[in-house]
């Protein structure tokens, strides 16, 4: 996994939990890394799993939680250093709808090596079904990007899933419906 998740997530854990407790959880894990992480650098996931069950552990919200807040984290990173990707898109649907075929494609280009999630994206009427599938159990970080997304575009979404499992890949069915009444 990209280092980039791993400094965003302590950034986060840091301005939510503090740097004493950030500390703590670095120094208390069983890290390979020994919890140095450079934003270009290449990291087991495990170790994501490690630090969220920490800080949550260290007084943070339930790991599902920490997740959803941390794709809410990462949305709004995105979007402050990634600006363009939001550029022409009329909405958060537009917006996931262009994950697939043109963000991953462009993240693809600067980090080959990137293992990425796949997403499928299906839009009828006001809504969008979304297909969510990894080898890494964050539907909670994507659900928590999703809710992000449509906060970003000022709108209100009302956005279910169901989860599943697939050849030991995890898999979630987001519906994510917006407009006046979500």
């Amino acid at each position: 996994m990209k280092g980039m998740i791993f400094t965003e997530l302590l950034a986060m854990a840091e301005a939510s939990l503090g740097e004493e407790v950030v500390d703590r959880v670095i120094e208390t894990s069983d890290l390979p890394s020994g919890g140095a992480y450079t934003a270009v650098g290449n990291y087991p996931c495990e170790e994501l799993f490690i630090l969220i069950r920490g800080f949550s552990a260290q007084g943070g919200p339930p790991a599902d939680t920490l997740q959803r807040r941390f794709g809410h984290w990462m949305m709004q990173s995105f979007a402050r250093h990634y600006p363009r990707f939001f550029e022409g898109r009329a909405g958060s649907l537009d917006m996931l709808e262009a994950v697939e075929d043109d963000i991953h494609v462009e993240v693809r280009k600067l980090y080959p090596d990137a293992d990425l999630p796949g997403f499928e994206t299906r839009r009828d009427g006001g809504g969008l079904d979304m297909v969510y599938r990894s080898r890494r159990p964050m539907a909670d970080f994507c659900h928590g990007m999703i809710e992000s997304c449509a906060a970003h575009f000022g709108e209100t979404a009302r956005i279910t899933r169901q989860d599943k499992s697939e050849d030991g890949r995890t898999v979630a069915v987001f519906r994510v419906d917006t407009g006046p009444n979500g």
